[in-house]
Parts: structure tokens; sequence; C-alpha cells
């Protein structure tokens, strides 16, 4: 099976915070984020993006709790697909099971995406009927932590994704990054900073997962795009 092309995309400001601030440069960079991996026109060709638990509560779920009936009958083993052929599908990793969606379907930048869920065997039967009786589609991989092998292998075979983008927190960046999974790194930057020392990074390692290690990358393409922000592109280095 052919490789899962990985892109991480994320809008950053130029302290590498990749928190939203009160600016208006900050939306004119997030409108250029959005044209381009969503846009008809888009220069990011993808089939989904994925995000990590805590970057889908920030913007999704807003850290609520899923409403689970632990008297659920017994859903069927493995995986469920509640929906094909989308044009757009955002994946959310959730090992144990517990982001608390309303809907199976997100709208970001005016494209409605299909959420699938990528779970790991700790995730409860309740749970499990929680995502069934909304039509939200899950996968299990892995039994403890996600096996992102598995995990790509089941969303080429099961929803057809082959250019897949990150666009998640800096850990779950990292980690892509750090096990070599990615192939290309886009960075929208924004003319803004706050010298925040505890906001979210671009890339940020957690022991004892991942390491902090030196990388370097090859640029690609580099542009200059309204209101100051730049959008670079850059190949990784194996």
């Amino acid at each position: 099976m052919k490789k899962t092309y990985i892109i991480i995309h994320t809008h950053t400001s130029i302290d590498g915070n990749i928190n939203s601030m009160d600016l208006p440069e900050f939306d004119i960079a997030s409108q250029h984020y959005q044209q381009l991996c969503l846009s008809k026109d888009s220069k990011i060709k993808i089939d989904a993006y994925l995000n990590g638990k805590t970057s889908t509560e920030d913007n999704v779920t807003f850290y609520k709790k899923p409403k689970l009936d632990e008297n659920a009958p017994k859903v069927p083993g493995g995986d469920y697909v509640a929906v094909e052929k989308m044009p757009m599908y955002y994946i959310s990793i959730d090992p144990k099971g517990e982001l608390a969606f309303e809907t199976n379907t997100f709208y970001y930048g005016g494209v409605p995406t299909h959420f699938i869920e990528v779970l790991t065997e700790k995730a409860s039967n309740a749970y499990k009927a929680f995502l069934r009786s909304k039509e939200i589609s899950y996968i299990v991989a892995g039994q403890n932590n996600i096996d992102f092998e598995i995990m790509f292998e089941k969303l080429q075979e099961l929803f057809g994704i082959r250019r897949l983008m990150v666009g998640g927190g800096g850990t779950i960046n990292w980690t892509f990054l750090d096990r070599g999974f990615v192939d290309e790194v886009s960075m929208v930057i924004a003319p803004i900073a706050n010298g925040d020392p505890n906001a979210s990074r671009f890339f940020t390692a957690k022991e004892p997962y991942t390491k902090i290690k030196d990388k370097a990358f090859e640029l690609k393409n580099v542009e200059v795009l309204d209101g100051g922000v730049i959008w670079a592109l850059y190949k990784t280095k194996k």
C-alpha cells in the first residue's frame, strides 16, 4: 500500500505561538490558512485533516463530557464507518474515548467534514455506542496507545485517505515529525507575537513519548500574502 502523504499545516505567530490572539492580523492569517488547505484552489491538496485531543476540545467540543449509557447494548467489534466518500474528513486522536461530539459533521472554512475518531482498545462500549448514536465513524488502532501505522492503513482502506494534513497542537505535530511520518511542513506566519512563555508552540516534545532532538528542513516554497503574512513550505530531510 502506498504511504500516506502527511503535511503539517499550522498557523503561527512569529514567536512560534499557535494560540489565537485578539488582533486583526491573526484573523487575516487564519483566512489564508483556511484558503491554502480547504478552498477549491487549495495549494495543499488533502483528503482529511487531523488534530490531537486537546485541539479538538479547544475548537470543537469545548471540554464537555459525553453523555454515555453504561447499559448500552454491546456494539459490534472492530471499526465503524458511518459515512462514505465525504469530500473532507476531520480525524481526532482520542485514545480512551472522551470527546463529547454533538453532531457528526464539522464546518470549517465552509467545508463540511465528517468526524472520524481514532480510538484504542481502552475506549468503552458505552463510548462506541455514543459515537454510533451520532453516526460518527471510528477506527480502533492499538491496545493502550495509538498505533499510527495501523491508523494510516485503516484510513486508506476504509475512507480512501491518502493525503493527510496534521493541523494539531505542538505535541501531535512533533510526535508525527519525530517518528518520521511527515513529508512536508507548512507554516502560515502572522506578523504578531506576545512573548507568552507558557503558550502552545508549533512543535513540542513530550517526554517520554517523544524526545528533544535537532531537525533540519529543505525550503520548497515561500510566498508573501496579504496582511504581511508569510507562507513557508518545507520538505523534511530524512
